[in-house]
């Protein structure tokens, strides 16, 4: 299975980072409002980063290092 861990931008400017095994169903779960409770009401949202992992645990690991960036380290793996 592949996992990816992702980033997306949400309307007021800020950055959700997530991780899934099916990134085209979890990203339409977020549009729905089905999706983390953070994103709800902060659409649009779009899809700005993804990177692929083999693991869930890879993921995860990789999706906590991201969640621990500061804004501007953030900004600069979206180039």
């Amino acid at each position: 299975m592949n996992w990816k861990v992702y980033i997306l931008r949400c309307g007021d400017g800020s950055l959700y980072t997530g991780v899934t095994s099916d990134l085209e169903k979890r990203i339409e779960q977020h549009r729905n409002g089905e999706g983390a409770r953070y994103t709800r009401g902060r659409g649009p949202l779009e899809l700005v980063f993804e990177e692929s992992f083999s693991d869930r645990g890879s993921a995860q690991k990789r999706e906590m290092e991201i969640k621990g960036m500061d804004r501007s380290s953030k900004l600069k793996l979206l180039r």
